[in-house]
């Protein structure tokens, strides 16, 4: 009997991490490596000869439209993942990345870290942001990219029950930081950039280094030459063919999102 009184305040001292570990254990898919073998779908992975070229954090009116118009020039489709309160704050620069032929996904409602287990905040804030991309673009989005790649549990159920697909990147410019160049951001990109790749850049320095933006801009036309230059072509995600994704393509092909909202298509280069 005394044996099992002592267990009890031991049971009562391992919960808490027990629960914590189930909270953040997902976020281990944030390693580029582990995902990449165990997990190519969350990485993006795509069809070979094939580059999805994505950007987070927006949009802002400072800076977004400068991309928009670069990609225009470059005849490229991008994926816009953006944040519900700036969708909030900026309608009409949301409503012009649909406009513009871009496909619109969500990043959350704001461009926070989840170290504090929260599923229903999680829920209500993911549930917030896909309306409010719904309501302004038009777009029913498909993807989810949780901020900083944090992948929790109670983000992956609120993903599911938003009925979003995750995906994080295979190859990224790190042009959020303050010493970041159009050099540093064009290299680092080569270094992991193979075709089926995804690619992570941002259209804003929201949560980056003061006007950091302006390196991945100034980056963009080496980065779409190397992949021209390598046979590869350059598009959005719904275009990439992202393993296990058969939601998504038959999306592309039309079938009614449920929302009633419409599904992204991408226009030829160079139409609005």
């Amino acid at each position: 009997m005394r044996e099992g009184f002592r267990a009890g305040p031991a049971v009562c001292a391992v919960a808490p991490f027990v629960a914590a570990l189930a909270h953040i254990g997902p976020a281990a898919t944030w390693l580029p490596g582990l995902r990449r073998r165990r997990f190519p779908g969350l990485a993006g992975q795509g069809r070979p000869g094939h580059v999805a070229l994505t950007f987070d954090d927006g949009p802002d009116p400072v800076s977004t439209p400068h991309f928009l118009d670069l990609l225009d020039g470059l005849g490229v489709r991008a994926t816009f993942f953006v944040l519900g309160e700036n969708v909030v704050r900026h309608p009409a620069q949301a409503r012009e990345l649909a406009r513009r032929g871009h496909e619109v996904a969500v990043h959350g409602w704001t461009h926070d870290r989840p170290w504090l287990p929260s599923p229903a905040r999680d829920a209500r804030e993911l549930g917030r942001a896909v309306r409010v991309v719904r309501e302004v673009t038009g777009q029913d989005p498909l993807w989810y990219r949780p901020p900083y790649g944090i992948l929790t549990s109670g983000r992956w159920a609120a993903c599911r029950r938003a009925g979003l697909r995750p995906v994080l990147w295979t190859a990224w410019g790190k042009d959020w930081r303050q010493d970041a160049t159009p050099a540093s951001v064009r290299a680092t990109v080569a270094a992991d950039l193979r075709g089926g790749g995804t690619v992570l850049l941002h259209d804003t320095d929201h949560a980056s280094a003061p006007g950091s933006w302006r390196a991945a801009l100034a980056a963009l036309p080496g980065i779409v030459r190397d992949c021209r230059a390598a046979g590869l072509e350059v598009g959005p995600l719904l275009e990439h063919g992202v393993v296990g994704t058969d939601r998504v393509r038959d999306a592309g092909r039309g079938v009614p999102a449920t929302s009633g909202a419409a599904p992204f298509r991408s226009p030829a280069p160079g139409q609005p």
